[in-house]
């Protein structure tokens, strides 16, 4: 315990010496703990982590500090969006000694990302010595930044499910085409089924303008509250955009290819609501991230 402590220390040290400079005020607080947001889908292919990306940026924009976890294990979607390799995954911080900070890549506009790399099965195979120590490394994330939003891959499987259930909100992303509402609602259930006090909000993405994303929304809060008991949060909506698809042919994300577009403003928007809603971390309502992992574990364990 001693040699972790001090391990603990070092790495403090040096976040402080050189991070301080680029991220002011990375490390004022002990205590303050990041907002950890699930982003996923009920099926693949509704622009989830497109969604996440312009998000992220659009957060930064507004004086939020953001890393995305790419946990989407083996698909690297974070990575093909931005064009960036990363040079390390989460998986040198569990088993090649490496810090958090090594392992947070540099995105446009300030915002950091992290590999998942492998996926979960080398944290839950960690002995318990690795365990305490790669929590007290992934704990320094709620000293660097606000939020973390971590990208999933689709549907549900017990990583995902995981993801979804351990996270302080979750942002459920899906489409106008009907098998997507479907599966959105079928997260939905599972979701309430297990914690009915769990913030879900809901962006309809694609939508060919406002009218019909609220009618999928309004459907949505209707049924769930009827059947299932509980509240979805309604985010908005980013409208069909065909300088979406060239952005992501480009590998940039299409707030800073076309800013003016329409998509661009609507997720500037989402993020506004995103970092107004009540209980960021001003009052310390957010779980963070050790806290995340922990009860991340506890639930594919079990």
């Amino acid at each position: 315990m001693i040699d972790q402590a001090e391990n603990l220390r070092q790495i403090i040290g040096n976040l402080k010496t050189r991070c301080t400079a680029v991220m002011p005020g990375i490390l004022d607080s002990e205590q303050r703990t990041s907002k950890v947001i699930t982003v996923t889908s009920g099926k693949g292919g509704v622009g989830k982590t497109n969604v996440t990306v312009n998000l992220a940026i659009a957060l930064s924009r507004i004086g939020k500090r953001v890393a995305i976890l790419d946990a989407d294990f083996g698909l690297a979607n974070i990575d093909v969006m931005l064009g960036i390799v990363p040079k390390h995954t989460l998986v040198d911080v569990m088993y090649d000694n490496k810090n958090i900070l090594e392992v947070l890549t540099d995105g446009p506009e300030n915002i950091k990302f992290i590999s998942g790399g492998s996926g979960v099965e080398g944290l839950v195979k960690l002995t318990e010595k690795q365990r305490e120590s790669f929590m007290q490394n992934i704990s320094l994330l709620d000293r660097l930044v606000d939020f973390i939003l971590i990208d999933t891959g689709a549907g549900l499987s017990e990583s995902v499910l995981g993801f979804v259930m351990a996270a302080d909100e979750v942002i459920l992303v899906t489409t106008p085409e009907p098998t997507s509402i479907t599966d959105a609602y079928a997260l939905i259930k599972f979701i309430a089924n297990r914690d009915e006090n769990k913030k879900i909000r809901v962006v309809v993405n694609r939508a060919e303008n406002a009218g019909e994303a609220d009618d999928i929304l309004n459907k949505l809060s209707v049924v769930t509250n009827r059947f299932l008991t509980v509240d979805i949060h309604p985010l908005g909506f980013v409208p069909h955009d065909e300088q979406v698809i060239k952005a992501v042919k480009m590998q940039q994300p299409f707030i800073l290819s076309f800013p003016k577009s329409q998509a661009s403003r609507h997720i500037i928007e989402l993020s506004k609501k995103l970092a107004n809603s009540e209980g960021i971390s001003k009052e310390c309502k957010n779980a963070g991230i050790k806290k995340f992992v922990q009860k991340f574990l506890n639930l594919v364990n079990n």
